[in-house]
């Protein structure tokens, strides 16, 4: 099969392996992807990123999505930024969108190197979030130890998110992978911990779906600032502090929810294709 080239790059401590398959493609499937994200004998990250054609003629490419577990998934906003980062470099243009399986999602350069891309609007009913049974997903009924009353969002992906008065009290290790698997979760969830630091600065800590606890989590960012701004307790843009930085998050008046960051190359490199299936 040949040499294949890679981009190892990170959004605030989320890394990814980025392979872009629009000349030659990449056959992938759950067992690769997780061959290739193990960061023992692998190249390691969260997150396997493949660029490929887009399907849609608005976009500039599709972006394929799988979590270390192997498990593909819709969304990822740290990933999404890195993408366009790559991108809008290679296109010299000053916005872009990306197709994901969670819809179109336009990108472009912010201050200081960093990238904005428009999430898209929420998804608040439980059908989308999805939910095993109707619920309001304001306050949802679901409780574990010290965490309970999660609000429920869905940016293309799941978000459980629960409201504590100290996040490092938390042991989210133990108690994420059993709320990600809770029954209320037909496709599992992502488990946020929020501490609101005031109106305008939030603090975050995400246990993701297929991956653990992972330092910054984009969708997870904008599924807490949309939670905290729903109870009341936030404005509609605020910092979300994460393990690995900041974020700047912003639920518009058009119901789109924008998320700003850093993103940042590692190093780029190729592996032997046959190593990994």
């Amino acid at each position: 099969m040949g040499a294949q080239n890679f981009v190892k790059m990170h959004g605030l401590g989320n890394d990814f392996v980025v392979i872009d398959a629009r000349v030659t493609g990449f056959p992938l499937d759950a067992a690769r992807a997780r061959a290739i994200a193990d960061r023992r004998t692998g190249v390691g990250c969260d997150q396997l990123i493949v660029i490929e054609r887009p399907r849609d003629a608005r976009a500039a490419a599709f972006m394929r999505i799988h979590n270390a577990d192997g498990s593909e998934v819709a969304a990822c906003g740290n990933a999404t930024r890195c993408v366009a980062s790559l991108l809008l470099g290679e296109a010299g243009a000053d916005r872009l969108t990306i197709e994901t399986e969670a819809g179109l999602l336009e990108a472009r350069p912010a201050a200081a190197g960093a990238i904005a891309v428009d999430m898209g609007k929420p998804r608040l009913d439980w059908r989308e979030i999805p939910l095993a049974r109707p619920q309001d997903t304001l306050h949802v009924d679901l409780a574990l130890g010290p965490l309970a009353d999660p609000v429920c969002t869905s940016m293309g992906n799941p978000h459980a998110t629960f409201f504590v008065p100290e996040v490092a009290a938390i042991d989210l290790a133990a108690l994420g992978p059993v709320l990600e698997h809770d029954l209320s979760f037909p496709e599992r969830a992502n488990i946020g911990i929020v501490q609101i630091l005031s109106p305008r600065n939030i603090r975050l800590r995400v246990w993701e779906r297929g991956a653990g606890i992972t330092l910054a989590c984009g969708t997870g960012a904008c599924a807490a600032l949309v939670a905290a701004h729903r109870r009341g307790l936030v404005e509609r843009r605020a910092e979300v502090v994460v393990d690995g930085g900041a974020l700047t998050i912003e639920w518009r008046a058009d119901d789109h929810v924008l998320m700003t960051g850093p993103v940042a190359t590692s190093f780029a490199g190729s592996f032997d294709a046959a190593l990994f299936g």
